[in-house]
């Protein structure tokens, strides 16, 4: 399978392109980031990196690879059979988290427990920001919409649908 080209087109639309590095989580806040959330390395941007640019066409190369890269991630780590809209809605989780961080969502799905994954999705709105030296968790209110929509394929499973016709 390889990711919808409507779903392609969504996310893109999501990550937001800004050309140059960035900090996900604002001013001093986050991890460096740069393009359609790109992440260039965990923690803040150094200054140096705060000033540089990228063009259009580093964004959306880098962009291709790395969705090829997250279809096969994909494809290698879930055992069961998926419809078009779930593939669509791991490749999301997994191009923002990493296959790490998609982990457990993976896990469940394995298992075959689509509520359980959808609810794991759900659940993954916060990320870790450094502030005054210290480690803490904050709602980033960008994931809570695009949790909804990843989640919401593995709501309605075939078996649901066809007991409930």
């Amino acid at each position: 399978m390889k990711m919808s080209p409507e779903a392609r087109a969504r996310m893109r639309a999501t990550e937001k392109a800004i050309y140059r590095y960035y900090n996900d989580m604002g001013k001093n806040k986050g991890h460096c980031t740069w393009g359609v959330g790109i992440l260039a390395h965990k923690g803040v941007c150094t200054p140096e990196e705060l000033g540089r640019k990228v063009s259009a066409e580093m964004v959306d190369q880098e962009y291709e690879r790395k969705l090829v890269e997250t279809e096969g991630i994909i494809r290698r780590q879930i055992t069961v059979p998926l419809n078009q809209d779930q593939f669509d809605a791991l490749c999301s989780l997994a191009y923002n988290t990493g296959a790490k961080g998609a982990r457990t969502t993976f896990h469940l799905v394995n298992k075959g427990d689509f509520e359980g994954a959808a609810a794991n999705m759900s659940l993954m709105i916060k990320v870790a920001v450094i502030e005054k030296g210290k480690k803490k968790y904050v709602t980033a209110p960008g994931l809570i919409k695009r949790r909804a929509e990843e989640s919401a394929p593995f709501l309605t499973t075939p078996a649901k649908a066809a007991a409930s016709e």
